[in-house]
């Protein structure tokens, strides 16, 4: 999970980051240019009107001077001293009035009174325009520019009516009159220029502060939109790693094979249903437990992996806890994490129980199609002899009738002749393919049929025959011939098992649920050892003298090919039952 989280981060679509900027960066530019461009404005109008007020309270200087130039018996009023004194404010750099023709009448320079200034402006626009004008005009000394603002000088138009009548009449004829000696046109132009260094320090000072606050409001917009999409394709991630833990934990826990998972000190952390249904043990009696102390046979192949990336596949026999062992078929192998390092261990395994029985049916069937080869040699090499036999036996005893001996012994090799001819017809029937004629059929019949045919042996030894059926026909397909050889078969073992007397118990049944149709055949004989028991279906397998072997074998073989189960169960002195599970549909 954490490597695809990494890979999510690391992933970023070009796209994104590309859109992001071209989508931001110009909302920023503008935001930051437009913050840029109204500091300018607003350091203009602040210049602006410092100038305006420097005019006017230039101008009313002069206004005063006018004034206090009564009763001083002079011309006590200097324009050009009223001037220099005005501009000797450190944020002035110079203060000029002009005629018209732009001969400097007052300068804040002394030395420049009658030069020429603003040629460059345009004197009557400057003389109509109701507001002052600015402008910016380089320095010679190469420092920062100087804001200029300029507009017509009028001491004397701005006295208003109130002013009037606040003066004596001879005051003001008195000031008019020297003011007007020392300023002959009265159309003049007032230049003041400022210093704007400290505040062209202060707009550099703002400006910087408000591009590194556009770039940084351009840093958080891209973070919160890489931010956005990050988060989606986190919660994207989570949902699809959390639908694929679902995915693999239902993979794991249904997969029919059993899975062991154990951390590298040897802790069971995860234990699958197969897992738990093969070794007939509870999770959570096993898990977080250690290994080594409650699956040892299964541990010790992990333990030689060492923690190598390698694969170690072995057949074990486990026990299980009712006390009996199941073959498993157990794979190991190491897990490791992104940096090589070990994490633990998987244990994966499978009974091998079916697989060893269908190994063993199949063993069984390639020595049967060896049987069958042999008992078709062995058929034609001994019959014909065996004919040969017959034939001079009979002949011997047709012949010398007269002497019983000879008659006896010639009896005596026709029989075995004849015993002889039924083991080979055995042998060949078990060994071919059994021919099978299917037909729906009652089995009642069948079964009453059958006990005819055994009860004169019955009846011989005393035995007692108790017929279990039910009183409705049960039918179910099948061929009544062979499983007729079957039923007989069964029956006179189980007299031949009953030397003494005894109960030979027949009974039938069907289970409803299943559809099964149960035969049971039981004997109170001497019953069958267990070592015994389990052959007692192999070919030639007998523990009697005259039996032949083959009785069993060709039942098992003819219920097998009605697709049916024969089973056998046996108590040493109370008896053995077979039973017959045959479907009861097609």
């Amino acid at each position: 999970m954490k490597k695809i989280y990494k890979k999510s981060l690391a992933g970023i679509p070009p796209w994104l980051i590309i859109g992001s900027v071209v989508i931001l960066a110009p909302i920023f530019l503008f935001w930051t240019i437009q913050n840029i461009n109204k500091q300018k404005e607003e350091m203009i109008h602040l210049l602006l009107e410092k100038g305006a007020a420097l005019i006017r309270s230039f101008e009313a200087g002069t206004r005063t001077g006018m004034t206090g130039m009564h009763g001083t018996g002079g011309r006590g009023f200097q324009l050009q001293r009223l001037l220099s004194e005005t501009a000797q404010q450190p944020d002035i750099v110079h203060l000029i009035v002009t005629d018209i023709n732009g001969r400097s009448i007052a300068h804040s320079d002394p030395l420049k009174i009658g030069e020429i200034y603003g040629k460059d402006v345009d004197i009557q626009s400057a003389l109509k325009a109701e507001k002052p004008l600015w402008r910016q005009v380089g320095n010679k000394e190469g420092l920062s520019e100087t804001f200029e603002v300029y507009r017509k000088f009028s001491p004397i138009h701005i006295f208003g009516r109130g002013g009037r009548r606040m003066m004596n009449e001879r005051s003001l004829d008195s000031g008019i009159k020297q003011l007007e000696d020392t300023i002959a046109d009265p159309d003049q132009i007032i230049f003041v220029g400022m210093d704007m260094s400290a505040l062209q320090k202060a707009r550099q000072e703002d400006m910087h502060h408000t591009i590194l606050m556009g770039a940084i409001l351009l840093l958080i917009g891209f973070g919160g939109i890489v931010s956005l999409f990050l988060s989606q394709a986190y919660r994207s991630t989570r949902a699809s790693l959390t639908r694929i833990k679902a995915f693999s934990d239902n993979i794991v826990e249904n997969m029919p094979i059993g899975l062991i998972a154990v951390e590298k000190d040897g802790t069971i952390v995860s234990l699958n249903q197969a897992a738990e249904s093969v070794l007939r043990i509870s999770s959570a009696d096993f898990l977080e437990k250690k290994a080594e102390e409650t699956l040892r046979p299964l541990w010790s192949i992990a333990e030689d992996l060492k923690g190598e990336k390698i694969i170690i596949e072995k057949e074990i026999s486990y026990p299980l806890p009712e006390g009996r062992t199941v073959p498993l078929d157990v794979i190991s192998s190491s897990i490791e994490g992104d940096d090589n390092t070990s994490w633990g261990y998987i244990i994966l395994f499978r009974d091998l129980t079916e697989i060893k029985s269908l190994k063993d049916e199949i063993e069984r069937s390639k020595r049967l199609a060896s049987l069958g080869r042999l008992a078709a040699g062995v058929a034609h090499e001994i019959r014909n002899p065996l004919s040969s036999i017959k034939g001079f036996a009979t002949y011997f005893r047709d012949r010398y009738r007269e002497n019983k001996e000879d008659q006896a012994t010639a009896n005596i090799m026709i029989q075995e002749v004849d015993r002889l001819n039924r083991v080979i017809t055995q042998l060949l029937e078990f060994a071919r393919p059994i021919s099978i004629n299917m037909v729906q059929t009652s089995i009642q019949p069948i079964i009453r049929h059958s006990l005819k045919i055994v009860n004169k042996q019955a009846n011989e030894k005393n035995i007692k025959v108790v017929k279990n059926l039910p009183p409705e026909a049960i039918e179910i397909p099948m061929d009544p011939d062979r499983f007729a050889q079957v039923l007989i078969n069964l029956f006179l073992n189980a007299v031949e098992a009953m030397e003494e007397g005894g109960t030979l118990s027949i009974d039938l049944s069907r289970n409803e649920k299943s559809g099964l149709v149960i035969i049971s055949v039981t004997d109170t004989g001497r019953g069958i050892e267990k070592e015994v028991l389990e052959h007692i279906f192999d070919p030639y397998f007998t523990t009697r003298q005259s039996g032949t072997g083959l009785g069993l074998a060709i039942v098992h073989k003819i219920v097998e090919s009605h697709n049916g189960e024969i089973k056998v169960e046996s108590n040493i002195g109370k008896g053995t039952r077979f039973t017959v599970l045959l479907p009861g549909r097609k």
